[in-house]
């Protein structure tokens, strides 16, 4: 019986301390989600744009998603002039562009970077995710193999949407 009357105090109690006729709206799971969402989209475009970067959002017609498209710059590395160096000289310059590009990932300037698989005059490309045109030609063109000229750098604009991995 003390039990029972224990509860009836504590519910009581409870419905006192939101009276009835103000009561606090309930959002669901799904408009909470929605609201963090929005939050967050909104976070990511402010942090984006203070940092310089170039955007635009979309909404994705099938899921109503809201999708923000950056601006990256893709830097395709082409067959250089100065093709002459030394198997020795040329491993060296190798060696030294793999580590250029490895520290423009660790450095989060550059994205993705790879060769391409025919032995065409583009030989391979970074995607720099910098905010401007002159960052991105500045890091390209820091690449040892570029400024010994076995390389050269042509830069292009490239839109894609922020958060989406490779498949």
């Amino acid at each position: 019986m003390r039990i029972l009357f224990i509860c009836i105090l504590l519910v009581t109690i409870a419905c006192n301390e939101h009276p009835k006729d103000h009561p606090e709206p309930i959002k669901t799971i799904a408009e909470e989600e929605i609201d963090n969402t929005k939050t967050s989209i909104q976070a990511l475009k402010d942090t984006l744009t203070k940092k310089g970067y170039e955007t635009f959002d979309y909404i994705d017609e099938k899921t109503g998603d809201t999708i923000i498209m950056q601006q990256y710059f893709i830097a395709f590395l082409k067959r250089g002039p100065e093709r002459s160096q030394s198997k020795e000289e040329a491993d060296s310059l190798q060696k030294l562009h793999l580590e250029h590009l490895s520290k423009m990932y660790e450095a989060g300037f550059a994205d993705i970077s790879g060769p391409f698989g025919d032995d065409g005059d583009i030989r391979g490309i970074t995607i720099y995710n910098v905010p401007t045109y002159q960052m991105a030609d500045s890091l390209a063109n820091l690449d040892p193999s570029v400024q010994a000229g076995r390389l050269v750098i042509e830069i292009h604009p490239w839109w894609a949407a922020k958060g989406f991995p490779l498949r």
